[in-house]
């Protein structure tokens, strides 16, 4: 079974017992956490879409820690002016484990 869930303003599709990297949740590890807006469920057999949730269908998943990503330069400039300004951002993940999928 998967399903399309949106998390932090993403969407991901997962799976139970899959390990995903998400915007930071600000949740401490190990902690469970809840998330009801599910777009889609899908199986074998059969496939439900929301209209645009489906209001019974949950995901539980538990903290498994936090993470910085990648470094991104972020450099401006404006020409014949002398103006540069070099600057860094790495961006603060939350690092979940998909526990239940629940219709």
């Amino acid at each position: 079974m998967f399903a399309i869930v949106s998390i932090a303003g993403q969407q991901f599709k997962i799976q139970e017992g899959q390990e995903i990297f998400v915007h930071n949740l600000g949740e401490e590890e190990g902690t469970q956490v809840s998330f009801d807006e599910v777009l889609l469920l899908g199986s074998d057999s059969s496939t439900t879409v929301g209209t645009p949730l489906i209001k019974s269908a949950s995901v539980t998943a538990t903290v498994l820690g936090q993470q910085k990503g990648d470094k991104v330069i972020v450099f401006k400039k404006k020409r014949r002016k002398g103006y540069k300004v070099k600057n860094g951002h790495r961006q603060l993940f939350t690092k979940i484990k998909i526990d239940s999928i629940k219709s």
